[in-house]
């Protein structure tokens, strides 16, 4: 891979700690330990000089005007859109990656540059309420993002990270001081298969992001993409959702999605009723917020009141059919449901909130 030290994309990086005559990077959990002119992993940063450098500030591969449901974040905001930006590459090694084209590209030499003031401007003329960094990993994204989120707070927008969740202690601590509000994290499924699959991830690591997030007061929501013959057995399911609800909350929404065959993987793909049965599954360990992913239509995507059990958000696909809460208590039965939701003005009526 040619590097240009002079490209635009090129700044020094945040997050690293010089070893003799090394440099670690300390964005993610891999942690790499970079020679004089080596590489990360993920192909983004690089040793030059004793400096560690990314190589793709600003570097956006794809960009879109998305709605939160889309991430998916439903409890959210609901019915907002958020600027979404992808760059390249990424720190983990799935083979059945749904956004490989990007995800396991390494940044071109000559990559279209955007400055985080273009980004918040486009926005702004698209009429968005938020931004959301996604497609490819985010968290290689971090020098970038910490400028846009700045920008974006100080405009009165949200900003969320649609993520796997392998970034540093650090790295996550440094986002949230930036003004990140919310991110939706990937949990792919048991160590030994996730190890093996992903390339050397170790989940436990996520699973410690996804506590900080808690701890940090951000609004989480986690999405497993069920895949057969990977994580499709009642007893992943059943450790997934057991350690959400015990370790995380029995609030936090649980998304269970269906794959299609993409990139090296090639088994067919989810079955319906192995997502109902995920769905089943999911709800038996007490957690509230159990939806349905990738299946437009199917009743699992809707949100009920667990209290009088009435659809409280009903969608089709992205969109959003009916809403029936005010300023997030349900209006059937008052129960106050967890999330970020439209805030109610005094006289009643909502501020910003679904038709």
């Amino acid at each position: 891979m040619k590097v240009e030290m002079s490209s635009p994309g090129c700044r020094e990086a945040m997050l690293q700690v010089p070893i003799h005559d090394k440099v670690q990077c300390l964005v993610c959990e891999r942690r790499c330990l970079l020679v004089e002119g080596g590489m990360g992993w993920c192909r983004t940063r690089i040793n030059y000089e004793g400096k560690l450098y990314t190589l793709i500030y600003g570097a956006v591969s794809s960009i879109s005007a998305n709605p939160i449901e889309k991430k998916p974040l439903y409890h959210f905001y609901p019915g907002s859109r958020a600027l979404t930006a992808g760059s390249w590459s990424c720190n983990f090694g799935c083979p059945w990656c749904q956004n490989w084209d990007i995800s396991k590209t390494s940044p071109p030499a000559h990559s279209q540059i955007m400055s985080p003031e273009d980004f918040i401007q486009q926005m702004l003329r698209l009429g968005c309420q938020g931004t959301s960094i996604s497609f490819n990993e985010p968290t290689l994204f971090l020098e970038w993002s910490l400028d846009v989120f700045e920008l974006a707070r100080e405009e009165g927008l949200y900003n969320t990270f649609v993520t796997n969740g392998y970034m540093t202690e650090e790295a996550l601590t440094l986002l949230t001081e930036a003004g990140l509000n919310a991110m939706n994290v990937d949990i792919k499924g048991e160590a030994a298969t996730i190890r093996k699959l992903c390339k050397g991830v170790e989940v436990e690591q996520i699973w410690a992001r996804c506590q900080q997030a808690i701890d940090l007061d951000l609004h989480l929501e986690i999405t497993t993409l069920v895949i057969p013959s990977v994580n499709d057995s009642d007893e992943s399911l059943r450790d997934i959702a057991s350690r959400i609800a015990t370790e995380l909350g029995v609030e936090v929404p649980w998304h269970v999605s269906g794959y299609f065959p993409a990139y090296h993987f090639k088994a067919p793909p989810t079955p319906i009723n192995t997502l109902e049965r995920a769905c089943d599954i999911g709800r038996g360990a007490g957690l509230q917020y159990v939806y349905i992913g990738n299946m437009p239509g199917h009743p699992g995507d809707n949100t009920y009141c667990p209290n009088c059990g009435e659809a409280i958000i009903v969608r089709q696909g992205f969109s959003i059919l009916e809403y029936h809460l005010l300023g997030g208590v349900c209006k059937y039965c008052e129960m106050t449901i967890p999330g970020v939701w439209w805030s109610e003005k005094r006289e009643g009526g909502l501020v910003s909130a679904p038709a």
